[in-house]
């Protein structure tokens, strides 16, 4: 059986972006493949987040992989920290990552221009990455070698496929770069090249209501599967739109293409499908728009937000899903560390 993995940073609800981006796939695809499904706690260090809040950040994206669908019983759950073998495998990748290629990938880019705008209570699209000016800024290590660590995640298991969003590809491929060059230098197939998992259907990326290209968490875009009916439908209601087309067929902008991919997303083709031709016919009220996507998307948030608290609220039920998981990652861990240490010549006698 082909195994599967993939994770969930631990920095507050869970979005739109996550659902239909992975967690969507995750339920999908626990019943077919031998998955491991993970909360990204080390990775959410990055932003030095309180000892107190870290806790309730795992505990909330815990109970939201629970109640969006996903089973204990059928997939392996856990909490990245709980695996000591993740940390040690990305020391190994971490002197086979060049400096070089870390400063290259788009998300080091987009997560220092975030840092210095925020630093400096600017718009991110006023900020050039390579401006050095980084006095006061929190760029850490981390940040630099967080695909390193995220390979780590995926090669740990030996993954054959990993269910990315679209904005995950880079990291993906850098993985697949890595498992290739620890092959190469040490001479022992340890790692399979993983690949991406989109079910045929291309990778999804899930845009922002701000208008920007996508929705996270730190962009402060998204639609929550917390939110409740109320708060969805205030935050569509202030999505970006503008006066609508002045002739037919005409071309739209980027922020309107975002509208309608989350239509896309959430709405049946048929009312995508009215819209679409309201716009081409220059009649569409973009107000009537959001009133639908709103209705759409709390279809399919609001059954999940009303079996999120009960799941939070039960100690004793996610305290046997995290113990549970661990025993099961560990032990698929550390046989892959066994591999690695052996090919890298750690295991002499």
């Amino acid at each position: 059986m082909n195994t599967v993995v993939s994770g969930i940073r631990s920095t507050g609800h869970l979005h739109l972006g996550n659902y239909f981006g992975a967690l969507k796939n995750f339920v999908r695809i626990q019943d077919i493949y031998n998955c491991f499904f993970f909360i990204a706690d080390l990775h959410s260090l990055t932003t030095h987040p309180h000892p107190d809040d870290f806790h309730k950040s795992v505990k909330i994206i815990l109970a939201e992989y629970i109640a969006a669908g996903l089973d204990p019983e059928k997939a392996t759950i856990f909490i990245q920290s709980d695996v000591p073998q993740v940390s040690e495998l990305y020391v190994l990748l971490n002197m086979l990552s060049y400096k070089g290629e870390l400063e290259r990938t788009t998300s080091f880019k987009d997560k220092v221009r975030l840092a210095k705008a925020q630093a400096r209570n600017k718009p991110v699209e006023e900020i050039s990455y390579d401006d050095n000016n980084d006095e006061g800024i929190n760029i850490n290590a981390g940040l630099l070698t967080y695909p390193t660590l995220m390979a780590a995640d995926i090669l740990i298991h030996r993954a054959d496929f990993v269910p990315v969003g679209k904005d995950q590809e880079q990291h993906l491929e850098f993985a697949r770069v890595l498992a290739r060059r620890f092959n190469n230098m040490y001479g022992e197939e340890v790692f399979p090249e993983p690949r991406a998992l989109d079910f045929g259907t291309g990778l999804i990326k899930v845009p922002g209501l701000d208008g920007s290209g996508k929705m996270g968490k730190s962009e402060g875009n998204g639609i929550y599967l917390y939110d409740d009916e109320a708060t969805i439908t205030k935050k569509v209601k202030k999505a970006l739109t503008d006066s609508g087309p002045t002739e037919p067929n005409a071309p739209m902008p980027e922020y309107i293409k975002n509208l309608f991919t989350l239509m896309s997303l959430v709405s049946d083709p048929s009312t995508v499908d009215y819209f679409m031709e309201k716009y081409n016919t220059c009649t569409i009220r973009y107000g009537d728009m959001k009133k639908q996507l709103a209705e759409d998307i709390c279809k399919v948030t609001l059954p999940i937000k009303e079996r999120i608290d009960d799941v939070y609220n039960d100690d004793a039920y996610l305290h046997k899903v995290v113990e549970s998981g661990r025993e099961k990652a560990r032990e698929s861990a550390a046989k892959t560390l066994e591999l690695a240490r052996k090919a890298v010549g750690f295991k002499v006698f």
